[in-house]
């Protein structure tokens, strides 16, 4: 008996097909698909707790990214683990001689918990759980034996804390989530592994803190879907030991972070906040008993704000060796802070790495990412700003052609996922270098419900997702006409999940305003997309109908038969080429296959690209170079 493969194996196009439209595809420059979505030669760069190993990815001739050892005392450079069918999804140290990695099952994001030993020859799958998705929540560096994970083994629905030996695999359960009327949805563990404080639902979309007090855990917060109370990190260095680092929006539109007294539920102090972004996370040094380094922020571009002497020596040592042209992140560090893994990268640099020895003050490459692509040759992501028509300030970027000498040109509007909560940020992206370099413009718009820009923003979005925010979208375009940057009639429109789903309400909308389309992973029908999510999303069945649209109130319906693509597809006239994987967990592959059908019932012509080894979104690297040649072809095709 034989697997059936998933959804309908008669749509998807042959290979003949979508070879005929990757020959569309004529980048007559100097970089071609390969040179952006060829993985790195060499990446991933970790070194173990006491410095001894450096870890890191490396490329085999299959096009896998199999993980390498050196040791840094003998210079001997071994494969570890060797990759095989199923992407590696992360790793990292445990302690000096363990790793951990992660895989699922072709994308079916039912994570596996792997160890090996830097004395063993194989590795071992610690949670060999079918239908079981476990999730790393806390590696304990002053405990080396064991890691605290979290898995719906017992409940498909719900997820549990467990404590994982890394040794023997034994599992021991931490705090049981029973289901019932208010769910939990995360647990909180301080550095030795003690359970602080556990977040439940509460009215199916709000969430309730809950604090451990004297043993016993007590509910000190009630926070209303949109606001939030994050509790990032224990302040190890007051003697209090209830002082926590929080990131809250309470009594506040931007969130900030504050010193906040948890058993007293008092905020202490602030200690960042920006008028116009929210703050975002904490740098602590365990080396100085968890001193307070910098805090980030997500801005225009991403912002390290520097707190700590030793953090500003370390970054002004960086810079004298480095220089100031890019953007350095410590990505890894021993736990003495001598020897630190740097990447050095910007909007037109996909980044290098170094060593940096602290001690010695020398630096030393590793590895530049991709060598091939010169950064002079690499596309300007320009932050831009501009009002809607309904008077919200909008950010968003705009990318044009390195050295382009046309004043107006072809574009293709680029709509994040999510939609709730994430943004496009400033960086380098393979998708905008490729689309630049091959004569496009890019623009990305971070329309209201994005994250980062204050609650009142992200709230703004709620219940108007292909509406108001299709018209923040389309505001940006206009944005970008008006300043005279592009040629109107050559605008394409192309996402990936949420962003699918813009790319069809898009062609439904505002049919004269995009030539061609390409859906990517998206949502074609919004009653058949809730029915189909994945058992531990439906915790937050509720607050995804504040986000979208309540199916099963009448008075939504209405608006929900507005907007779902499906249900107006005979309003999509313009030239659409729908990308999917078929193990996809979070958007069914029935949502590809019914636009598919139903616009080719009407005789419209839809390229239809399936990979049944992926999921929501290609890894693989054979899938991904001929996804971009076929869509840089399915551009040229249309819009020249």
């Amino acid at each position: 008996m034989t697997n059936q493969l998933p959804g309908d194996t008669t749509l998807p196009s042959n290979k003949q097909e979508l070879l005929e439209l990757a020959q569309n595809c004529n980048l007559s420059g100097k970089y071609q698909v390969k040179d952006f979505f060829t993985k790195p030669s060499l990446s991933a760069y970790q070194i173990s707790p006491k410095g001894d190993f450096l870890s890191f990815r490396k490329r085999n001739d299959e096009g896998k990214s199999d993980i390498y050892l050196l040791n840094r005392k003998t210079g001997e450079e071994r494969l570890f683990i060797k990759e095989g069918d199923d992407v590696i999804r992360g790793y990292g140290w445990v302690n000096d001689d363990t790793l951990v990695f992660m895989q699922d099952n072709g994308g079916d994001e039912n994570y596996h918990i792997f160890v090996q030993n830097i004395k063993e020859e194989n590795y071992r799958d610690l949670t060999p759980f079918e239908k079981v998705r476990a999730t790393i929540s806390e590696s304990l560096k002053d405990d080396s034996d064991h890691i605290i994970i979290e898995m719906n083994k017992d409940n498909p629905e719900l997820f549990e804390p467990y404590k994982l030996n890394v040794h023997t695999g034994n599992l021991e359960k931490l705090y049981e989530n029973i289901a019932g009327e208010n769910p939990i949805a995360g647990f909180g563990f301080d550095k030795d592994g003690d359970l602080r404080c556990l977040v439940r639902i509460e009215n199916g979309q709000d969430q309730a803190f809950y604090y451990n007090i004297d043993g016993e855990m007590v509910k000190i917060k009630h926070t209303e879907f949109g606001e939030s109370f994050d509790l990032l990190e224990f302040d190890y260095q007051n003697d209090n030991k209830n002082i926590a680092f929080v990131r809250t929006t309470e009594n506040r539109d931007k969130a900030i972070i504050c010193r906040y007294d948890l058993r007293n539920n008092c905020e202490l102090e602030e200690v960042f906040s920006h008028d116009i972004y929210d703050a975002n996370d904490i740098l602590l040094s365990r080396k100085r008993g968890y001193e307070l380094d910098a805090i980030t922020y997500n801005g225009a571009k991403p912002e390290t704000i520097v707190i700590s002497e030793t953090f500003a020596k370390i970054k002004e040592e960086l810079t004298a060796l480095l220089g100031e042209e890019n953007r350095l992140q410590i990505v890894d560090k021993d736990d003495d802070e001598r020897y630190f893994i740097i990447l050095s990268s910007s909007d037109r640099d996909i980044g290098t790495y170094y060593l940096f020895d602290r001690s010695e003050q020398k630096i030393q490459m590793l590895a530049e990412l991709l060598p091939n692509l010169d950064r002079k040759d690499m596309s300007e992501m320009m932050p831009i700003e501009f009002t809607s028509r309904d008077g919200l300030t909008i950010h968003g970027y705009f990318s044009r052609p390195n050295n382009s000498k046309a004043k107006k040109l072809p574009m293709v509007v680029m709509v994040h996922g999510g939609p709730q909560g994430i943004r496009d940020s400033w960086c380098f992206n393979p998708d905008v270098q490729l689309l630049t370099s091959a004569g496009f413009a890019v623009l990305q718009v971070n329309f209201r419900i994005s994250g980062g820009y204050g609650k009142s923003f992200l709230q703004a979005g709620f219940g108007q997702v292909g509406r108001k925010t299709m018209d923040d979208v389309e505001d940006g375009v206009q944005y970008v006409i008006d300043n005279g940057w592009v040629e109107p009639s050559k605008i394409a429109i192309y996402g990936a999940s949420h962003g699918g789903f813009a790319v069809l309400r898009g062609l439904v909308k505002t049919p004269d305003l995009y030539a061609c389309g390409i859906d990517y992973v998206g949502v074609s029908n919004l009653y058949t997309f809730m029915e189909s999510i994945p058992p531990y999303w439906e915790i937050y069945r509720k607050m995804m109908y504040t986000i979208w649209y309540d199916p099963t109130d009448e008075s939504q319906q209405e608006i929900m038969n507005e907007v779902s693509p499906l249900q107006n597809s005979e309003k999509i006239t313009k030239p659409l080429f729908v990308v999917q994987g078929a193990n996809d967990p979070r958007v069914n592959i029935n949502e590809a296959d019914q636009i598919v059908k139903n616009l080719r019932d009407r005789g419209v012509d839809v390229p239809y690209m399936v990979k049944y080894d992926e999921g929501h979104g290609f890894a693989k690297e054979s899938n991904r170079l001929e996804l971009y040649q076929c869509l840089v072809g399915f551009l040229q095709q249309h819009l020249g």
